[in-house]
């Protein structure tokens, strides 16, 4: 964990040069609106303007929820373990998206309840699900940090492996009702405001998921400006993953992108650790969940989709890459202000 005390704040002059690029491009100043901002943002954590997102990896952490016995779902946690395996295997949502979009995919058993024998399930499982939170604590402290770590050191590994860019993403039955519950004290709002229907709970159901999400705040009274105490409490193994995604985009310098609501109430936890943590991030889109909104304002982040978008997997934030791709084609092309000699638009005030 020390490494999270050396993170350094991202290439300020990098970002600078990538402005004075894309305003020297014929064209109305920052009429590419947020996707210029990211593409900015990309040449200040990769410390260079010549942004580069060639190759890109979705990190799809699956893990279990013991809450999943309080009946806050439609499936039971063995949809986790075959939904983690096709994934592993190339055959769910976010692979086809993926091919389509020419990234890479790497499933990892951070948390699932069952050992899943396939080789190309990445291994790095904590425990066998986390307990029920509407009883105890979801895990100890050592295994929030332990999480934490493996994300980290994945980081670690695809940087190695040249990756440029990272998308974040979950499987994991129950795992609405754990954001849900972290977004609650992190916002400081009482659950009915930020608990959403997950993957399809009628509203009979829904009423007892937030009950069970009031009682799991109740019985393990969280402190929000104590990330890693929250985390243990009321998150999942999965989330905590996805902290140590983002923090080791921030140390490794590499960007990562935030998926959904719980993607995103990752990144706010791993911003809580280290505040300079979200220099590192992207924000993709916002999800129809209640929070997904609230969450990304609490960092400062603006989606750049808007399309109620809540399958998970990280299918919302690999939609953004052709995006950026695109806005890519544009920030690298000639038609310059100085090549066609045209007066270059001035920036008013």
């Amino acid at each position: 964990m020390n490494r999270i005390y050396m993170i350094n704040p991202s290439d300020k002059g990098a970002e600078k040069a990538a402005h004075s690029r894309w305003n020297s491009i014929a064209k109305p100043l920052g009429s590419l609106g947020l996707l210029e901002t990211a593409v900015e943002r990309i040449a200040a954590v990769q410390g260079t303007e010549n942004v580069d997102i060639h190759k890109r990896t979705v990190v799809v952490m699956c893990a279990d929820n013991g809450v999943v016995c309080e009946g806050v779902t439609q499936s039971d946690s063995s949809v986790t373990a075959v939904c983690a395996n096709a994934i592993a295997n190339g055959t769910s949502n976010i692979n086809a998206l993926a091919e389509t979009f020419g990234t890479d995919v790497l499933a990892v058993d951070i948390g699932i309840n069952g050992d899943v024998d396939n080789p190309k399930l990445l291994n790095r499982k904590i425990a066998y699900g986390t307990k029920n939170i509407a009883v105890s604590s979801a895990m100890t402290a050592e295994q929030a940090e332990q999480a934490i770590c493996t994300g980290m050191n994945i980081v670690c590994d695809l940087k190695a492996a040249g990756v440029k860019i990272i998308v974040t993403g979950e499987m994991g039955i129950g795992n609405t009702t754990t954001a849900s519950a972290v977004s609650s004290v992190l916002l400081n709002l009482p659950p009915r405001q930020v608990t959403g229907r997950g993957a399809g709970l009628d509203s009979a159901r829904l009423e007892h998921k937030i009950s069970v999400i009031e009682r799991a705040i109740s019985v393990n009274n969280p402190n929000k400006n104590n990330p890693v105490g929250l985390l243990s409490k009321l998150g999942g193994f999965d989330i905590a993953g996805m902290v140590g995604l983002f923090l080791g985009g921030a140390y490794y310098h590499i960007p990562v992108v935030i998926d959904g609501v719980i993607s995103a109430v990752a990144a706010v936890l791993a911003c809580k650790i280290n505040p300079l943590t979200v220099e590192y991030m992207l924000s993709s889109h916002i999800s129809a969940e209640p929070a997904g909104k609230m969450l990304l304002e609490i960092i400062g982040l603006k989606p750049i989709i808007t399309a109620e978008m809540r399958l998970g997997e990280g299918t919302g934030g690999v939609m953004l890459l052709p995006l950026l791709d695109g806005a890519l084609s544009v920030y690298n092309s000639a038609h310059r202000f100085d090549d066609i000699s045209i007066e270059r638009y001035k920036e008013l005030k």
